[in-house]
This record gives structure tokens, C-alpha cells and sequence, in this order.
């Protein structure tokens, strides 16, 4: 566990409220060590899911640097980002953006075949991972054939398939059962042996206390919980 795997130096996010300047996040600073899982807790509108898309490099920082996997996201152009996300980070939103016209599998397995992995293996890897998350008798549904916590489920598999040596997750057990909420915890455990490392937003003190360190977001800032 010494590799850094993602980091964050001095990150800002400002917004602009009519006249006024909105301060969301205030030089946030951010290691996260291969195997590592930290979970960030807050109120609500302290700007926890703004902070993963900055990760993520889905939204552009106001200052500060955002570094995944030895490179720095402000130094990439979008197709370079997306390309570096595709290999190296998996992303679960609060809210599941499945594409609506693709059954289960093909959801899971879209990040493969993006990769240039064979229709034929990243169906059998997407398959496997569905299997993983309890989801394997549901592989030809479509989202709107799945309640709110099996496409959760589903969006969680699909941000795993790959097995991306980060993975952000933005309340992933919020819409799931407890027992759903289990299997989805024992698979972050299982990735974790593996050297995965992941960000988990949260505010069920169950998930945090499952992590190695928890940190919170207060008055825009990023600090050890207490």
C-alpha cells in the first residue's frame, strides 16, 4: 500500500450565485494509497459528490491539481481524460445513468467493449460481476424493468467490471437492502486484497466505520473525522 494511486493538492470548486462568489470546496488535499478505502461523510451541500466529480475529472477545478495514476487530469485534453478513466477508475453516481435502451449485461459490459475487449469476453466478465452483486437472473433486463436497487446494483457491477485500480462511489448502498448493502461491502473487501483503492461517499456510519480512515467535509474543507 505505499503507490499513490489518486491525489489531490489545494483543490477549489467556486461557483457563481448572481453577484456572489460560493466557495463550495477550500484547498482540499487528498492521498489515496493502492488498497486503500476512505470514506467521506457531511452534510448535505457540503459538496461530497462535487469533490468525486473533481476526482474524476468529470467537472474542471476553480485551483488545485487533481492526479490519477501519475498524471495530472489539467494537463489531459477530454478524450485523453475519458480514455485514462476508462482503464483506471470506476465511478458508481448516487443515481444509477444506466442507458435505458441496453439490457443489464450490456450496460456492464459497455465499459469493456470501449476498452477493445471482445463482445464475447466482455459479455462473460459482465456476466461474472453481475453474478458477484446478485444480480445474475437479471442479465437480459432493461432499467425500466428493474426496481431502484437492482439497477443501483447493476451501475455498481458496471463501475467494477473492469476491475479499475480506483473506484469513486457516490452513496452506493442508499437505494439497496441490507442484505444487498452486504454483498456490495464483501465485493469492495474482495477488490481491496486485489490492490483496488476507493473514495466512498456516505452517510450510513455502518459504511464508514467499514472503511480504513474517514474524513469529513466541513465549511469546505477536507478533514479527519472525529
Amino acid at each position: 500500500m505505499n503507490d499513490v494511486v489518486l491525489h489531490c493538492s489545494n483543490l477549489s470548486r467556486v461557483y457563481q450565485d448572481g453577484d456572489k462568489s460560493v466557495a463550495v470546496l477550500r484547498c482540499v488535499n487528498l492521498s489515496l494509497l493502492a488498497g486503500e478505502k476512505v470514506a467521506i461523510i457531511g452534510a448535505s451541500g457540503s459538496g461530497k459528490s462535487t469533490l468525486l466529480n473533481l476526482l474524476a475529472g468529470l467537472d474542471e477545478p476553480s485551483g488545485g491539481s487533481v492526479v490519477m495514476a501519475g498524471q495530472d487530469l489539467s494537463s489531459l485534453n477530454e478524450a485523453a481524460r475519458c480514455e485514462l478513466r476508462n482503464k483506471r477508475l470506476g465511478f458508481v453516481y448516487q443515481f444509477h445513468h444506466l442507458l435505458p435502451e441496453f439490457d443489464a449485461r450490456e450496460n456492464v459490459s459497455m465499459p469493456l467493449l470501449i476498452a477493445g475487449i471482445s463482445r464475447r469476453e466482455a459479455c462473460s466478465q459482465a456476466d461474472a460481476m453481475l453474478a458477484r452483486v446478485g444480480m445474475n437472473h437479471r442479465l437480459t433486463h432493461r432499467p425500466s424493468q428493474l426496481s431502484g436497487g437492482e439497477r443501483q446494483r447493476v451501475a455498481i457491477a458496471r463501475a467494477l467490471v473492469a476491475r479499475p485500480a480506483c473506484v469513486l462511489l457516490d452513496e452506493p448502498t442508499g437505494n439497496l437492502d441490507p442484505a444487498s448493502a452486504d454483498q456490495v461491502l464483501a465485493l469492495i473487501d474482495d477488490l481491496g486484497e486485489e490492490q483496488a483503492s476507493f473514495v466512498v461517499v456516505t452517510h450510513d456510519p455502518a459504511i464508514a466505520a467499514h472503511m480504513h480512515r474517514t474524513l469529513e467535509l466541513r465549511n469546505g474543507e477536507l478533514l479527519e473525522s472525529e
